[in-house]
């Protein structure tokens, strides 16, 4: 096995040799792509949610996961029509939650790795709940008894980031009553158009750090240093997600 690699203090590490992935293709149409063709951020989280949903549908696995991070290392993403291979697999655990690595391809190049830590809850009241013994049955061959932590590293915004409101759309919930994954990304490819439009993305993160419920006045905090785009959302200067884009040099 390759040696594992390191970037921005997360572990992309490679293909199991042993235990369970799935795969699954998508086909990038419209709704996914920004003006220039480009898939979106909130589209490629979409891939990414969608393929996590049948992985474990297809072992079986009945309750809920909520994803507490998700960090990206793009090259050149796929682009309207394009063909998308996803490949996934649990590449660690921790008390009450998983790792999942994802490799997108598209014409046999991989166009971007994901690495997302997913928490398992309980169905009705929403708290974590520790990992059983089916769960390491299915996928601990693949994770190889790796032990990754959950914690959470974006800062808070400081008091001269810019600031706008955002509005919370009866579309941006789902049947959790949650905003979800892909919403989050909506925000940041609004400011990457609007601060930075035309720069290309080498990655990117998001932490989930507070639920955003229904009716609540959201604020999108904005800055950018050091080749790199912050954006929160918050409520009442909580903040509730935080994400960061690093562009290219040059």
């Amino acid at each position: 096995m390759s040696k594992e690699v390191k970037e921005a203090g997360y572990e992309y590490v490679p293909l199991p040799e042993k235990g369970r992935t799935f795969s699954e293709e998508r086909t990038v149409r419209l709704a996914d792509t920004t003006t220039s063709g480009r898939l979106r951020l909130d589209a490629l989280a979409r891939y990414l949610q969608d393929v996590a949903g049948d992985d474990v549908g297809d072992a079986g696995i009945e309750g809920p996961w909520v994803m507490r991070r998700l960090a990206l290392r793009l090259g050149d993403l796929p682009r309207f029509r394009d063909t998308v291979e996803l490949v996934t697999f649990c590449s660690g655990t921790g008390g009450r939650w998983a790792e999942r690595r994802t490799t997108l391809s598209t014409n046999g190049r991989v166009a971007a790795e994901a690495v997302a830590i997913w928490v398992y809850v309980d169905p009705v009241s929403g708290a974590p709940v520790p990992l059983e013994d089916w769960f390491f049955d299915l996928y601990g061959e693949a994770a190889g008894g790796r032990k990754v932590s959950g914690r959470l590293r974006l800062p808070a915004p400081s008091a001269d980031a810019g600031s706008r409101a955002w509005p919370l759309r009866a579309t941006d919930f789902d049947v959790l009553g949650h905003v979800n994954n892909a919403a989050h990304w909506e925000p940041v490819e609004d400011e990457l158009a609007r601060v930075s439009p035309g720069t290309r993305i080498v990655g990117a993160e998001l932490e989930h750090k507070g639920a955003v419920e229904p009716g609540e006045q959201l604020v999108v905090r904005t800055a950018a240093a050091d080749g790199a785009l912050t954006v929160w959302l918050t409520v009442h200067d909580q903040v509730r997600t935080a994400a960061r884009v690093m562009f290219a040099e040059g």
